[in-house]
């Protein structure tokens, strides 16, 4: 919708990334500038199931890296790019649930370091961004109920003011929308971000230091 309002053109695909060939990608959208590495979320891995760790690494390691391969080329032709990992805060304070989620997000770090060398001098860019909490749908349902748990009700800024001083304390006492996101990531994406590269960037509040 908020392209359609700007004016500007645009197309889209529709793939299952699981099981996409992505030299169809490559065929599909040759001239790729931009790539943000944004799929994946937390699942039901465990310790007593092998196989859903191989689900949560393919899930949010190698689709990554399978659409960086696709359009890496593309980009060292126009010597210009951006390639942004999206990780998570939550791997320096892993909880139990979802182990494998943890572990595949912690191993964006030693990828993006490592293809930001690979790439040196080439025009392109290569950094992870690790969000804290955000203030999306289905986190404010969970901080509905969590808050509700502890006789707490009220409205978004009641049960925020919550959440960021007492149930996950931020050193700002707010958690990010989804909206300050999408500002930090288009930053990073632009020529005005072109001396950031091989970084991991925070954007948690000050979470780890509450």
């Amino acid at each position: 919708d908020y392209l359609e309002e700007s004016g500007n053109s645009f197309s889209s695909l529709e793939l299952d990334l699981h099981s996409v060939d992505f030299e169809e990608i490559k065929s599909a959208v040759p001239n790729v500038d931009i790539l943000v590495n944004n799929y994946g979320s937390p699942k039901s891995s465990s310790w007593e199931s092998p196989s859903s760790w191989e689900n949560e690494w393919a899930e949010n390691v190698m689709i990554g890296v399978s659409m960086t391969q696709a359009v890496i080329q593309g980009m060292k032709a126009t010597n210009w790019g951006r390639v942004l990992f999206i990780g998570t805060m939550g791997t320096l304070r892993p909880g139990t649930h979802s182990p494998g989620y943890y572990g595949s997000k912690a191993a964006l770090e030693p990828i993006t370091k490592s293809l930001a060398i690979e790439l040196k001098a080439s025009g392109i860019t290569v950094n992870l961004l690790n969000p804290g909490m955000i203030a999306t749908a289905e986190v404010k349902e969970m901080i509905t109920m969590k808050a509700m748990k502890q006789g707490i009700t009220g409205d978004w800024e009641t049960l925020e003011q919550w959440a960021a001083s007492e149930f996950m304390p931020t050193l700002t006492e707010q958690i990010s929308t989804p909206e300050s996101l999408g500002d930090i990531v288009a930053f990073l994406v632009s020529e005005r971000a072109s001396q950031i590269n091989g970084a991991v960037i925070p954007v948690d509040g000050g979470w780890v230091f509450a």
